[in-house]
């Protein structure tokens, strides 16, 4: 298959991690990052490390996360879902990330995108709602300023609005009801809906959601 001479090679995607072991190596700054992100989103964190700052000492003996005070071992590897090399050695780097290729498990590299399978790129939550940003790994600075740009316009009732259109999903199939993409589309007017949150008017929102939905589907051909 011909490729596209603009492709780019990093497939966006998002992953459950919930209760998976996520290894990372490495104790300093970088891998507290890493760490907090994780904890954000229910991993199963094992961290390998000589030596760990202290914020990730601390989150150690709360039982956050499992640290192991040694040099990395290849069997540390074992039943990890992804793994992330954050140490300041490139030896121990390109270490971990052979091996980790070697048994299939997904590495991330920090700094480091042609030894990485995946990047994580710059993104904000609200509640369900994830935006992120992403330069394919050639600029960290220029996507965290992109995501702040964009945060700051972001209002919380997007958060709501989420789950206002999973509700009337939910009730709609139960009742039998197909909507098509475009339908919704149409529907979801952010600004007059976003205003209807924001004033508190939650069921009116709801009920001209689902209103709009019945009317443009009954036009459907």
């Amino acid at each position: 298959m011909k490729r596209h001479k603009e492709t780019c090679s990093y497939y966006p995607i998002l992953l459950n991690i919930q209760g998976k072991k996520c290894l990372i190596v490495g104790g300093g700054t970088v891998s507290l990052r890493k760490v907090q992100a994780l904890l954000e989103h229910g991993a199963n964190i094992e961290i390998v490390s000589p030596d760990f700052c202290p914020e990730l000492e601390k989150l150690a003996q709360e039982g956050a996360i499992k640290a192991t005070r040694r040099d990395y071992k290849p069997e540390d590897l074992k039943g990890a879902f992804i793994t992330i090399a954050a140490t300041d050695d490139n030896k121990i780097n390109d270490s971990v990330s052979a091996e980790a290729r070697r048994v299939g498990i997904p590495v991330n590299v920090v700094d480091d995108s042609d030894s990485s399978d995946f990047i994580a790129p710059s993104y904000f939550r609200r509640g369900d709602i994830i935006v992120a940003v992403s330069t394919s790994g050639r600029s960290p600075a220029l996507a965290r300023k992109i995501r702040s740009e964009l945060e700051r316009d972001f209002h919380p009732e997007y958060a709501q609005l989420a789950l206002l259109a999973d509700e009337i999903r939910s009730e709609l199939k139960q009742q039998g009801v197909t909507v098509s993409s475009n339908a919704w589309q149409e529907v979801l007017t952010l600004n007059s809906l976003i205003e209807l949150l924001r004033r508190g008017k939650n069921r009116e929102a709801k009920e001209i959601m689902l209103s709009k939905l019945k009317i443009l589907e009954q036009k459907e051909p």
